[in-house]
């Protein structure tokens, strides 16, 4: 029998479950004394990137849809607003290359006069293009307007051996952290063998992996990109990576913009965020209705998917 002004745990339980638009405060901790706090997740959050010192907004938005053709469409003045918009809306990660064509110079106008602390970028070079990478990270510094990336990727990674064939690459990247004009380092890999190799390398702090809930635009062995990816594996490496500690991005979740059914975005959104191995995840978006949706289907999932106690 209660008493009052106390309240038996079930009771507890049962009143933070809020059943109205996803509206839902849970139970992040439960101990033998009872509940120790109570916490709200959000695609707004700043999470830590693994055993690195880096933390970044758990939604961020990507500029490579297309290889930056969708933004660059947009022109300046719309894509300045909508970077501007989900800054606004909490989402403090951008993610660029390289190779996206003219992305760095158009993301310099749109973050200028921001609090450079206030935000995170990550970046990507692309391995055996250049002769001095570092005089490169440089330019890109200088394209974008920024003293430092907060994650420095090697790009695209597709060969099994990418790990020896990119010693040079990685030993540079770790000289420019040391710089302290990259704040950590990592890969991105597009194909089943470098994603293999990424889980069985100590090397670098992040793994930026492609990831959704039906292996659309995934890792493959033949890295066929109109072939379906093996997600089971797929999702094997991520949680092997994510154990030792790396920092886990996920991309592709809404199959490179293919999925045009609304259910879809939110099925796949809902199936990463329910791994409980991925950080953080890049969407890239070319409307704010696409980031308030993105913000909603991710809050959503959260507080279906609560955190396992550690």
């Amino acid at each position: 029998m209660e008493t009052r002004g106390k309240i038996t745990r079930r009771k507890f339980l049962e009143s933070t479950f809020v059943g109205t638009a996803g509206t839902v405060l849970l139970p992040q901790l439960l101990t033998a004394k009872g509940v120790t706090r109570v916490t709200k997740r959000t695609a707004t959050d700043l999470v830590a990137l693994g055993k690195s010192k880096v933390r970044l907004s758990r939604l961020g938005m990507g500029t490579g849809s297309n290889g930056g053709k969708v933004l660059r469409d947009l022109g300046q003045e719309k894509f300045t607003r909508l970077i501007r918009y989900g800054i606004e809306r909490g989402i403090t990660y951008i993610d660029t290359a390289d190779n996206y064509n003219g992305l760095h110079e158009m993301i310099k106008p749109a973050i200028k006069g921001i609090d450079r602390e206030k935000i995170q970028i990550l970046c990507k070079i692309w391995p055996g293009r250049y002769q001095d990478p570092l005089k490169e990270i440089d330019r890109f510094r200088s394209e974008v307007g920024t003293d430092y990336f907060d994650v420095m990727l090697i790009h695209c990674a597709r060969a099994h051996d990418w790990v020896e064939q990119q010693k040079r690459l990685r030993d540079l990247l770790d000289t420019a952290r040391e710089k302290k004009i990259i704040r950590a380092t990592g890969v991105s890999m597009h194909g089943l063998l470098p994603l293999r190799a990424a889980a069985d390398t100590d090397w670098g702090d992040v793994r930026l992996v492609r990831v959704n809930h039906n292996g659309h635009r995934m890792d493959n062995l033949k890295n066929k990109w109109k072939e379906p990816g093996n997600v089971s594996e797929v999702v094997k490496h991520i949680k092997k990576m994510h154990a030792a500690g790396k920092g886990v991005i996920g991309m592709k979740l809404i199959g490179n913009g293919d999925f045009k059914d609304p259910e879809l975005r939110r099925k796949s959104i809902d199936f990463v965020i329910g791994l409980g191995c991925v950080n953080a995840v890049t969407i890239g978006f070319k409307s704010p209705a696409e980031i308030d949706e993105a913000i909603t289907n991710i809050n959503i999932a959260l507080a279906k998917h609560p955190p396992k106690p550690t």
